[in-house]
Parts: structure tokens; sequence; C-alpha cells
């Protein structure tokens, strides 16, 4: 069963060697066991895959090895159709560190990469480079230009070159029969259910970004707000009210509700992710890189008749967020 955090990635610098490229992989590097995926947002199903990675390495005595792309090869083939990330880079790597693993290689996504054959891309980057004495792969696992290797390929070549090969069984959620998958979990978010979205993480949904000025609206009404920077990582949400929290820097959490859209009461027009944190009137958070983790919705966006009877409902809103997050009676 997947693990909860307890606090948002990120703030704990976690011993794991990052690879920036083929060219930085030690020549020493010894026996490996590897892996090789996307892990987006680092799900339930991906953890069980890198724990398996990391408890075979340290069986055989060899240094657990994860493979990774950025950008998302989706980015590149299908950019205007390509889904919002989960995560971004530095978060995926804190997420996918905290298994345990040894070492992340992460490779650049190019077009020249992606055409590469099968039998190439296995034999420059697991068998010249990573020299793995074994393989753990998904029963769903593409390699190569058109996708055209899979898990068959794979044992193949492990042969040809000398490592083993290990196809673990589509992990499914407890209860269920859907098999973890990054894809649900963005369902789940763009239907604002991030109750149900932290069982399939195993963690709170949240977003990592600086504070930057808005319209000082939150303000004069009583309730200031820090407004994440648009080019923050970490997938948005559906529209709505949510209750969560603010992490700032040192790791502090404030009690928050985020308020996700356009402000339709003043007839806005520029999609927002707002944080009021709880009681405070006196933080200066502007230029600051917080963490904001969604926890409940609490209602969608609403458009409402005037400011006062939009203060009333941010009064219960702030109510209802602290009785959720525990910090009431």
């Amino acid at each position: 069963m997947p693990v909860a955090w307890t606090t948002p990635p990120g703030w704990e610098t976690v011993p794991v060697k990052v690879w920036q490229g083929l060219g930085r992989v030690p020549t020493d590097l010894g026996k490996t066991v590897v892996t090789i995926g996307n892990f987006d947002g680092v799900h339930a199903g991906h953890r069980e895959l890198l724990d398996h990675v990391v408890e075979r390495a340290r069986a055989l005595g060899a240094t657990s090895v994860a493979m990774t792309f950025d950008p998302h090869p989706a980015l590149l083939h299908r950019p205007q159709e390509a889904p919002a990330q989960l995560t971004g880079l530095a978060d995926k790597l804190e997420l996918m560190a905290a298994t345990g693993l040894d070492a992340v290689l992460v490779v650049a996504y190019t077009h020249d990469f992606a055409a590469q054959s099968p039998e190439q891309f296995v034999r420059r980057y697991l068998a010249e480079a990573l020299r793995p004495v074994e393989v753990v792969v998904g029963e769903d696992v593409r390699f190569g230009a058109d996708n055209a290797g899979d898990r068959s390929l794979m044992a193949e070549l492990g042969e040809r070159y000398g490592f083993g090969v290990v196809v673990l069984d589509d992990i499914l959620a407890p209860r269920t029969e859907r098999r973890w998958s990054s894809t649900w979990a963005r369902d789940l978010l763009e239907a604002g259910d991030v109750t149900a979205l932290a069982g399939v993480l195993g963690r709170s949904h949240f977003m990592r970004g600086a504070v930057v000025h808005g319209e000082a609206r939150g303000r004069e009404l009583g309730f200031p707000t820090a407004n994440l920077d648009p080019a923050s990582s970490g997938a948005v949400p559906a529209d709505g009210v949510y209750a969560g929290w603010l992490v700032r820097a040192d790791g502090t959490r404030l009690p928050a509700a985020i308020s996700i859209g356009t402000n339709p009461t003043f007839d806005g027009e520029v999609r927002q992710v707002e944080a009021h944190v709880i009681g405070r009137d006196d933080l200066d958070l502007y230029g600051e890189e917080v963490v904001v983790e969604f926890v409940r919705l609490l209602r969608p966006t609403l458009r409402f008749s005037g400011v006062e009877e939009l203060v009333a409902q941010m009064h219960a809103d702030c109510a209802e967020a602290l009785e959720v997050l525990g910090l009431l009676g």
C-alpha cells in the first residue's frame, strides 16, 4: 500500500545521484538494476515498480537506476494534445529519490533520440552505458522509434546483450480492477476530486511556484492571497475552492483556502491559483517559492451578486477548510 507524505517533497535533500544526460553516467558504475519510464506524478504504481527495482538491486549488490525523460515524449510528438504534467522535473526527481533509488538518469527527449531503433536504444543506453544485470519493466513498456519495442523484444535484446529482464504484471489499485496510471490521476484532477487523487498518488497533489503580485482584491476584502506564478510546476486542478496547505521553504505548513478560477464576480478573465492563509494578514510572501497542497474540493467557482455575499461565503469557506484540515473542534 502507498505511504502518504506527511510533508511535501522538495524541502529536504534526498541522497540520490542525478545524471543529466548519458555523458554524466560514471564509466566505473559497476552492475545495475534499471527501469525505464516517464514517471509523471510518481503515483502509487510507479512507486511499487521503483520499490521492486531498489529491492532487486540490494539483493544483487547492484546500483538501482531509473531512466526518465525530459520533456515528456507527448510534448514532442503531439504538443497540442499533450496532457498537463502532474509534477515538474525537480519534484519528480525528489519523489523518485524518496523510494531509495541510488540514481536517476534524465534523458533529453529529442527527435534524434526518438528516431533510434529499439536495438540502438538498448545497446547505447543500457548495454554500453548503464550495463545492467537486470532490467525491470511493466507489461506496457514501449521503446525505440515508433514505440516498436515491447516487452518481448526487450527480453530478446536482454539475452543478446547479457542482462535479465523482469516484466511486472499490471499493478492494480486495492479493491479495484483499475491499474494505477497518470491518466487516472489526471482524470481526477480535471474533476477536482483531489481527495480521490491523493489515493492514486499516495500523497496530496501539489503545485510549486513563486508568489507574484495579483490585483490585491483579496486584501481589500480582508482575505489576502498568495497568487502563484502562472509558470508554477504541477498541474492545475479544476476551478473551485479547496481546503489545503501553503508550505513555506522552511517547512512551515499554513492552513489555506485555495481558489482557482477567473473571479467571475468581478468579471475576471485570467485564470489564477490563489491561496489565502487562514487567519493571517501579516505575511509578506511576494517572491517566495511555496508549495500549495490540495486536500479537498469545498465548492465550485460561483458568481455572487455582490461583495457582501462573496465575503460571507469566504468566511464560510475558511471555516469549512479549517474543519477539513482538522483544526476545528
